[in-house]
């Protein structure tokens, strides 16, 4: 196991002079230099890190050590190779195409493995804590490098970092409380977790892409934000024993019963008014079609995610340039919660909730 992981460290470190080269030639040296400089301490960083938790290969603490990494491991462990080349793009000049499509394809494909490589941990019959360990940690690691990029390139706003910097605080403030001698309470299960993270790694692959407007990636940003961060804080409080796990099973019930199916009828009100007020229906026929589907959608709970989905995509064509009104940014707000969330009560199939919920492989 230790002889494999160290051929994964020469080949990501081949691969790094390989980029280096390649961009040289096609850019410039000096910045190439800095790419490489930036993904190497990076892939450094992600080496260490898995080298220092290989005793958590295995299935429970109880159970002995794989005798290698497995796939699910492997894939990984190429998603946080990923990772640290989309870093090396890091404060660099966005004027040069390059500099904007790479980062955007290799984060989207890291996006995209997030998905696979639990699929082929359960396939494989090779899941471990090592794995679980190395998805979180390079889902905040992600969540830090690509916001970055996409502040850079003016789709999201700068506090859109609380997110990426929210992870990091709550494991340290983990780890002092069990320092200091207080207790720790455990989290109940929550799917949302992961849930959410998905989303958001999803929701900045897709910023990364030179496709949408500025203004309207700005305002998602800060709505996919805040139900994570209310997550976070949600739950700090039950680890820190300062509310029981109860009042979150009752936060879920009145979201499910009464805040999800709220936001949908809040929907068809200022999609209402977006059409009456700026011409929201005018365009292609196509367009008009998509937006009666999705509303359609999301007002039956009809594999309503979807329907927020395909009403984001048409939002983003719809605002492609110019200002948002008042009415366009709660309609944006409100869409993207019901893509987070879902429809919630009194909908008639949510085939999608199963989706995103389920562990696909299991």
């Amino acid at each position: 196991m230790k002889h494999e992981l160290q051929l994964i460290t020469v080949l990501g470190c081949s691969i790094l002079l390989i980029g280096f080269g390649l961009l040289g030639i096609t850019m410039d040296w000096g910045n190439a230099g800095q790419w490489l400089v930036q993904a190497g301490l990076l892939w450094g960083f992600i080496c260490q890190h898995i080298w220092r938790r290989l005793d958590l290969n295995r299935d429970n603490a109880e159970a002995p050590l794989y005798n290698n990494l497995g796939w699910g491991n492997r894939l990984t462990i190429l998603r946080g190779g990923l990772i640290a080349l989309t870093g090396g793009f890091l404060f660099q000049n966005h004027d040069n195409a390059l500099n904007v499509l790479l980062p955007a394809s290799l984060y989207t494909l890291a996006a995209i493995l997030d998905r696979l490589d639990g699929f082929v941990a359960r396939r494989s019959k090779q899941v471990s804590l090592l794995g679980n360990e190395l998805d979180i940690s390079f889902d905040a690691l992600g969540l830090v490098i690509a916001p970055l990029l996409a502040i850079g390139l003016g789709k999201i706003h700068w506090t859109y970092l609380i997110l990426s910097a929210a992870y990091y605080i709550y494991r340290w403030g983990l780890q002092r409380r069990r320092n200091l001698g207080l207790p720790v309470y455990a989290l109940p299960p929550n799917p949302l977790r992961r849930i959410l993270a998905g989303f958001q790694m999803g929701f900045i692959a897709i910023v990364l892409w030179p496709l949408l407007n500025p203004a309207l990636t700005t305002s998602a940003g800060i709505a996919f934000m805040l139900p994570v961060l209310f997550g976070f804080v949600a739950d700090w409080w039950v680890v820190c024993g300062s509310i029981q796990p109860q009042v979150l099973s009752r936060l879920e019930i009145f979201s499910v019963r009464f805040f999800q199916p709220g936001l949908r009828v809040l929907l068809i009100l200022l999609v209402f008014l977006a059409a009456k007020d700026s011409v929201l229906f005018a365009g292609m026929t196509i367009h008009v079609f998509g937006l009666l589907l999705s509303t359609g959608l999301i007002l039956l709970g009809f594999t309503g995610r979807l329907g927020a989905l395909i009403l984001i995509m048409l939002l983003g064509r719809h605002y492609s340039s110019g200002a948002i009104d008042f009415t366009g940014y709660v309609l944006i707000f409100t869409v993207s919660w019901i893509l987070l969330l879902g429809t919630g009560r009194f909908s008639l199939w949510q085939w999608d909730d199963e989706w995103v919920t389920r562990y696909d492989g299991a």
